[in-house]
């Protein structure tokens, strides 16, 4: 134990999914929003229940909001019997008395039941490792569909849900732990109770969240609407400031792309103040994305602190004359602002959170929490003045405990319970860190880019990304084109703007390109290309003829990322 004041030390979870909503149609094509709900969403919330002396930071990106209420609403009037379907195929499939007949769709929901960590999720239930083995068989063989019954789909979507099922609720509800006690053959009245689970979990997400923080215990931030590239709507050539060789789009930049990104902004703020009751002080930019025009932005419109990584700030110094000579633990551990402005700019340790991300999954739980305290007592004794520091560890709040064994369960309670205890360490937010002594220097400039590699390298510069990019840039001139027409109604133009937003989120273009799995990459161009053309349709013009066929297509079969592309390290 140290006589020096403790190092403060934030955690930051990141809450992100794009729009898998097809407005036109009301129909999901991804599964991922609820999925998250139940099983990740609900136990990042229970953990810091459980500890009370925990605090954290968790960023809500304003578009998965709303898709998590439209889920707890159609759940909810299919479990109180006022509607008759769910517009999710996956989840109307579990609840449904009568499954889809024919093959294709019966072929669609094997392959989305086995879409599981085999380790972690599949082979952890004997029961449900046995109807995987059997299902990939058969989607070798699909001509022998026709001697499975549906007793096998229903078992088969049952165990999916229940794999998916959040580990703390695993533990305390007896529903649950019922239906894997029975382990095959269910009953319509199983999955109707299931649902009813599901329904409940739904239900109670959100409010819980807002309750944590409405306790102090908790601080809430979020991410502009959509979930756009902010400084790449700003000035597109900004990519280069990292990337100065990097091929472009064709276009001059994103038309209108300040106003956009105010649109984003603002627009996320007030989604975020309707779930929670408050406006948020602090903004995890869309994937950590950062320029000194996006900073000064979010500070005009009332942001007080935002974040990124860890290399967008070491690429800053090596520009900065004054700072250019900062050691790595002088200038990390401590917020910046620009020259005459306000917002405090927080910046990742990338060590520790690709660590949480990356590699604890493989370590027993105390010797991964013993090994991130050993090297946050580090960074503490190295400090001069702990409490005018603090580390920020920030990662994907949903995607990283499918690899950690029980969904992180052991890890996350030992995180929260040894850091909130630890003498060294104060366990706090960043809006806290600011009331505090947490010393703000002043940078010259930032160099652009994200909390990935310091670029803009997962969203620019591959020919697909660009291709992307380029679809983009003439649809949103088509609607500039419209709008100044005057023709649509304010109604009208409201759906137009949505739709330009979801077009504009930066989901489509990290798939894009040959890095990713060939299966997800096909999803998101798919998704792409129908969110395209539903905005062409709200225009009332007929959609371009490339938004018909493919034009990114992955990584060849066999190869692609770890973590299935849906993460990345800071640092290559």
């Amino acid at each position: 134990m140290s006589d020096k004041a403790p190092i403060n030390v934030v955690i930051c979870w990141h809450m992100h999914q794009p729009q898998y909503h097809d407005l036109g149609s009301g129909r999901y094509f991804q599964p991922w929003t609820y999925l998250h709900a139940i099983k990740d969403y609900v136990d990042m919330a229970a953990h810091l229940e459980q500890v009370p002396a925990a605090r954290a930071v968790v960023n809500f990106a304003p578009i998965l909001l709303e898709q998590l209420d439209d889920y707890r609403r159609q759940v909810a009037a299919f479990n109180d019997g006022t509607a008759m379907s769910i517009s999710d195929p996956l989840l109307e499939a579990l609840g449904s008395t009568v499954l889809p007949a024919d093959d294709e769709a019966r072929m669609q929901l094997i392959h989305a039941c086995l879409r599981a960590n085999q380790e972690r999720l599949i082979d952890r239930f004997p029961a449900y490792k046995l109807l995987a083995r059997v299902a990939r068989w058969m989607l070798k063989h699909p001509a022998a569909l026709g001697y499975l019954d549906d007793q096998f789909l229903i078992d088969l979507l049952v165990w999916y849900h229940l794999a998916w099922t959040g580990e703390t609720v695993r533990r305390q509800d007896l529903r649950i732990q019922r239906l894997q006690d029975k382990g095959h053959h269910f009953s319509l009245q199983d999955r109707r109770e299931l649902m009813q689970v599901i329904g409940e979990i739904l239900d109670g997400l959100l409010p819980r969240y807002r309750a944590l923080a409405e306790a102090g215990r908790l601080e809430l931030a979020f991410s502009p609407y959509a979930h756009p590239i902010v400084p790449l709507l700003l000035e597109m050539e900004s990519a280069r400031q990292a990337m100065p060789e990097a091929p472009l789009p064709d276009g001059q930049g994103y038309p209108g792309g300040e106003a956009r990104a105010v649109w984003h902004i603002r627009k996320g703020k007030e989604v975020f103040e309707r779930f929670f009751g408050f406006v948020p002080a602090g903004c995890w930019p869309s994937e950590g994305g950062v320029s000194d025009a996006t900073l000064r932005l979010l500070e005009q419109e009332g942001i007080r602190w935002a974040a990124t990584g860890e290399s967008v700030l070491r690429n800053s110094l090596q520009h900065d004359d004054q700072h250019r000579e900062d050691t790595r633990e002088t200038a990390l551990f401590q917020p910046w602002r620009l020259p005459d402005g306000e917002l405090a700019c927080f910046f990742r340790d990338d060590g520790l959170s690709d660590a949480v991300g990356f590699n604890y999954s493989d370590w027993h739980a105390d010797d991964a929490v013993a090994n991130l305290v050993h090297h946050l007592e580090n960074i503490a004794a190295a400090s001069p003045d702990p409490q005018r520091h603090v580390v920020s560890i920030i990662l994907d709040g949903e995607n990283a405990w499918e690899y950690y064994p029980e969904n992180g369960f052991y890890f996350l309670h030992a995180l929260y319970s040894q850091l909130a205890a630890h003498p060294d360490i104060n366990l706090t937010t960043f809006s806290d860190c600011l009331e505090r002594d947490v010393e703000v220097s002043e940078l010259q400039s930032l160099v652009a880019g994200s909390w990935v590699y310091g670029s803009f390298s997962t969203w620019i510069g591959d020919p697909d990304k660009n291709r992307g990019w380029d679809m983009l840039i003439e649809a949103k001139e088509a609607v500039d084109r419209v709008l100044a027409g005057g023709g649509p109604s304010p109604e009208q133009r409201e759906k137009i703007e949505l739709q330009l937003a979801i077009c504009e989120g930066s989901d489509w273009f990290w798939w894009f390109g040959d890095y990713n799995p060939s299966d997800s990459v096909q999803d998101f161009d798919s998704l792409f290309r129908l969110q395209l053309a539903n905005l062409y349709q709200l225009l009332g013009e007929t959609p371009p003829e490339y938004l018909a066929h493919a034009f990114s297509f992955g990584a060849r079969d066999g190869e692609g990322p770890a973590r299935g592309g849906v993460m990345r390290q800071g640092q290559q």
